[in-house]
């Protein structure tokens, strides 16, 4: 079997373990993970052989990319404290705590590579954890705390390990030019990632009306910002993040609505499928993290896998809940009036630590030789711990975070929705304001006038009763009965044009050209807010 068609096989996986997964109500990663390992296992099945660095840049910058692009400004810069926290502090103690561990366990681990494990071992993978909380169902401020840790983590990691690799490799190390690096490696990123995200809007404004040449830009500009950040030896992640933190922030006063709904559809499928190869991939690692055990026994390796797992799973827990409070409470001692956190949204924060693909990849990368020529210590021990970091994180601690949100009865915020209907009412009456500035000169533009106040200042009675908490239940009864009869009848009329096609009365061009505008129309029906969009002037206000 070719490397070719074994990728088409675990695409395929992939597609089948979603559909295990939405059965069986389990996070998605943990069974492709599971499902690579088993695969793994397989007689016969040839390896597939990628260059780390390769399966790097296919797989992080369009994942960063997308998330960042969906990725709340507002949110992000109200909680830059706890995530500043955790993407940097916590990244450091991690390190340094797993470094001790390993070390002691393991001194065949010399300092500098056990730190080495420490920083690929420390950052949890934003990747894994948006795909297992995406639909948990939990606080907003939660998810924007650890997308955001997510999103900046890897920047600290990726230049402690770059520092920890060249100190095993050449045998030295300086505090002081870490910093330095550390400093310009941040900054110079994130000047590049907006340059980037400024030409990016500029292209985007001479091209526009084009969707899909739009998109293809959309596709290439995660690697237009990390591909030159690499090169030019600075944080290509950070670069990443800061593009799609600039363009989630722009983008909607340049891009067109018909690439919108294009670019979302793509960007669906395009996570989807490299959500699920990257899990599938971490699981058929699984061979090369057990080369490893040919130095040590079964039980002394799974002694030091467990220690290490653990060391990364405590600090988190003892680093976050000060982290929470301690900047808070000092605040409040010195006037200031500050809010301190729920409990339980800390203690769920303290426990979704997990790691994934971004951590097996920068072990992959390892070099094999120091600068004499021997091989690089303990490598094959370092591969087989960050998996079992990784399993232990990812399967383990995934699957119990359902259980943790019930423990701790957790639920989403309520003020979304509510900010969700503020916004729709304020453009409804936009939309009124704007409407009585158009002109209307003849009677078929008048009666399409009041048409249209008719339709809009019912949506904005009902917008603004919703924000007060009062509820037109004969309202909503009318809009859910018109939405389930519109349905009905687009049923109907797609299967009266497939019928025409069929006879041959019709081209396939004319069935797809309605059948576009039927199934947009069904997507708008079928929505979440359905109920308070679907086409209002249907129920008239008693």
């Amino acid at each position: 079997m070719q490397a070719l068609e074994l990728v088409l096989v675990l695409l395929a996986a992939t597609a089948a373990l979603a559909v295990l997964a939405d059965r069986l109500a389990v996070p998605p990663p943990v069974l492709m993970v599971l499902g690579g390992a088993i695969l793994a296992s397989l007689p016969n099945l040839p390896r597939l052989s990628l260059n780390p660095d390769v399966v790097f840049l296919v797989f992080v910058p369009p994942l960063l990319y997308w998330t960042a692009v969906n990725t709340s400004w507002r949110d992000f810069r109200l909680q830059i404290r706890s995530i500043s926290l955790l993407s940097v502090g916590l990244v450091l103690a991690t390190m340094i705590v797993v470094a001790v561990v390993a070390h002691a366990l393991a001194p065949e681990l010399t300092w500098p590579a056990a730190f080495v494990l420490g920083a690929i071992v420390s950052p949890p993978d934003p990747v894994a954890v948006t795909a297992v909380t995406r639909k948990l169902g939990i606080p907003r401020t939660i998810l924007v705390i650890l997308e955001g840790e997510g999103l900046v983590n890897d920047a600290t990691a990726l230049v402690a390990y770059r520092m920890a690799v060249a100190a095993v490799v050449a045998g030295g190390f300086s505090l002081r030019t870490a910093a330095i690096r550390f400093v310009w490696s941040a900054s110079a990123a994130v000047v590049l990632g907006l340059a980037v995200g400024v030409a990016v809007i500029a292209v985007r404004r001479r091209i526009g009306g084009m969707s899909v040449v739009e998109n293809t830009v959309s596709i290439l500009t995660p690697f237009a910002a990390f591909i030159p950040a690499e090169r030019l030896g600075v944080s290509g992640v950070l670069a990443v993040v800061t593009v799609g933190l600039y363009l989630g922030r722009r983008g909607p006063r340049v891009v067109s609505a018909r690439t919108r709904i294009q670019a979302y559809s793509m960007w669906q499928m395009v996570t989807f499928l490299l959500e699920g190869l990257v899990f599938i991939l971490v699981g058929l690692e699984l061979p090369v993290a057990l080369a490893a055990l040919h130095e040590r026994s079964i039980i002394s390796l799974a002694g030091i896998a467990f220690a290490v797992a653990a060391a990364a799973i405590l600090i988190r827990i003892l680093w976050v809940f000060p982290g929470a409070y301690a900047p808070g409470l000092l605040l409040r001692k010195l006037g200031h009036s500050e809010e301190l956190p729920p409990w339980r949204n800390v203690a769920f924060v303290s426990w979704a630590g997990l790691r994934g693909s971004d951590s097996l990849v920068i072990a992959l990368a390892l070099p094999l030789t120091v600068a004499g020529g021997q091989p690089f210590p303990g490598r094959d021990l370092i591969l087989f711990l960050t998996f079992a970091v990784i399993f232990v994180t990812l399967v383990l601690q995934g699957l119990t975070l359902k259980a943790v949100i019930r423990i701790l009865r957790l639920e989403p915020d309520s003020n979304v929705a509510l900010e969700e209907v503020r916004a729709r009412d304020r453009a409804a009456a936009a939309g009124l304001a704007a409407l009585e500035k158009l002109p209307a000169d003849d009677a078929a533009s008048r009666e399409a006038r009041a048409a249209l106040e008719e339709k809009y200042r019912h949506r904005s009675h009902r917008y603004a009763a919703r924000v007060r908490g009062a509820r037109h239940q004969r309202d909503e009864d009318r809009i859910e009965a018109y939405r389930r009869l519109r349905l009905g009848m687009i049923e109907a009329e797609r299967d009266s044009v497939v019928k025409l096609r069929d006879e041959n009365v019709i081209s396939d061009d004319v069935l797809r050209n309605i059948q576009r505008d039927l199934d947009l129309e069904q997507v708008l029906l079928e929505s979440p807010e359905a109920s308070l969009t679907a086409l209002e002037g249907a129920a008239r206000r008693d």
